[in-house]
């Protein structure tokens, strides 16, 4: 299967009353694992990377995105709808990089800059992306960041001037601030349904929501039923990777084969733990979100 088209799978999800995940990847285990859960759900999947962390400030120098586009060979062979998107990059050249490279799918980063320069950005990223058939997401509205000493800065986006700047972009979906968090590691944000209804109500694009980690199960599944079309996750993976890192390193001692710890993917790998557990999570998000079993 060719990768999918996501202003199809989102139509899709919005004829059929779920959801598709966004569940961000790092490297070729969580990607593995992402692809895994989806063929093994029969389910609708959107896949990808963060552009803003590849080229992080606390990097040395920013990831060759050529490395992380060359995985969309096992994207095309899936027999499950796959979309690839390069995620929350404020970067014109890296996502001009990322669409020549073969992510079918953008989204423009709003952290950090001023309103007017972010649509800047978004104009600009329109105007490459939709000669190329592109898909792009953009964001209104601030989410406040979990790892904040005073959780950050919010901005509830406004239901009219989400109205105006979806017409004034010309964009294909719109994230929302709605209570929900990014980079939430413990605890459990509020979300504001009436609000979230309000937007959808005058807004003709489908609506995603961004920080779904910081989301109870119950409201991700009101989420869903009040018709948000996708949803993000990316915190809650990395941290399952993590639980099940540390478990199965602490097994090893030197002189012990390392080779069997790391590279031979049996029981004892530490990548196929990290990928496992991965793949539970997902394949829970899959169900939650109602796309399980939904591939076409």
């Amino acid at each position: 299967m060719s990768i999918a088209s996501l202003a199809q799978m989102l139509a899709d999800a919005g004829s059929g009353g779920y959801a598709v995940c966004y569940c961000e990847s790092w490297n070729l285990e969580s990607l593995q694992a992402v692809v895994e859960a989806a063929e093994e759900s029969w389910s609708p999947v959107i896949a990808g990377f963060n552009g803003g962390f590849l080229r992080h400030h606390s990097r040395s120098k920013p990831e060759d995105l050529s490395y992380y586009a060359g995985l969309r060979l096992a994207l095309e062979r899936s027999p499950v709808p796959i979309a690839f998107l390069l995620n929350e990059s404020d970067s014109l050249h890296q996502i001009e990089q990322g669409i020549g490279l073969g992510f079918n799918a953008v989204m423009p980063d709003n952290e950090g800059l001023g309103s007017s320069e972010y649509f800047d950005l978004v104009r600009a990223v329109v105007n490459f992306a939709r000669k190329r058939s592109i898909w792009v997401e953009a964001q209104l509205g601030v989410l406040p960041h979990g790892t904040a000493t005073s959780n950050g800065h919010v901005e509830i986006t406004d239901p009219e001037m989400a109205r105006v700047f979806v017409e004034d972009t010309g964009i294909d979906a719109l994230a929302v601030s709605v209570g929900n968090v990014h980079v939430l590691t413990a605890g459990q944000a509020t979300i504001d349904l009436d609000a979230f209804r309000r937007i959808r109500d005058r807004v003709a694009v489908p609506l995603v929501v961004h920080g779904g980690t910081s989301v109870a199960r119950e409201g991700l599944q009101a989420l869903v039923g009040a018709g948000v079309a996708k949803l993000n996750f990316g915190t809650i993976l990395k941290q399952a990777y993590l639980d099940a890192i540390r478990r199965q390193i602490e097994r090893y001692q030197r002189p012990m084969n390392p080779h069997a710890f790391l590279g031979m993917g049996g029981e004892t790998d530490i990548m196929v733990a990290g990928r496992n557990a991965v793949k539970r999570k997902v394949k829970e998000l899959l169900q939650i979100s109602g796309s399980a079993g939904r591939a076409s």
